[in-house]
């Protein structure tokens, strides 16, 4: 699919058909993600890839909140997304760079979700990003270290619906030029 087809297609899925994907498409997600640019190459998003029975069921009933585990059954896997702090927004002598210092690394990371989020769709495969988690209980389960942001929890899957495209406002109302 040429890209904007993709990024024209691609929908939060909120439920999915039983399946299976390879630990070898999952890993060209993680490839794709890692072609986003980042602050001068830091690199600094992180993927914890959820791919077990027994580590899903544990994700679902233990980190992620309200209707969240509903939206994600039969995921095939979930990738939970962290960014290490202190590259994106530094020097490399570790001095801040801009006045967003860490913060820098959601735009990074959010930038390599993206990526993952359209490789996911052009390979056929249905995604949602939930950011209702429990960030402690998630870095407890995977072994987070404390230098990391747990951000969201991305669940892949093979779609079970086809969602229409929400209204996008339009260019006019988002846009102002100079």
């Amino acid at each position: 699919m040429d890209v904007n087809t993709v990024m024209e297609k691609r929908r939060s899925i909120r439920k999915y058909k039983e399946g299976t994907i390879s630990k070898e498409e999952i890993t060209e997600m993680i490839r794709a993600a890692n072609l986003a640019p980042s602050w001068k190459n830091s690199q600094c998003p992180r993927y914890y890839v959820v791919y077990s029975e027994d580590m899903k069921e544990k994700l679902r009933t233990e980190v992620l909140l309200n209707h969240n585990p509903a939206n994600c059954v039969n995921a095939v896997c979930y990738f939970v997304m962290t960014f290490e702090k202190g590259l994106a927004g530094f020097s490399r002598d570790g001095s801040q760079d801009n006045e967003l210092g860490d913060a820098w690394g959601f735009y990074d990371l959010g930038l390599a979700s993206e990526n993952l989020l359209l490789k996911a769709e052009d390979m056929g495969y249905g995604t949602l990003v939930m950011g209702i988690r429990d960030a402690d209980a998630c870095r407890k389960l995977f072994a987070i270290p404390e230098n990391e942001v747990v951000t969201a929890v991305i669940s892949v899957g093979i779609p079970d619906i086809d969602p229409a495209m929400p209204k996008r406002k339009t260019v006019d109302e988002i846009t102002k030029w100079f």
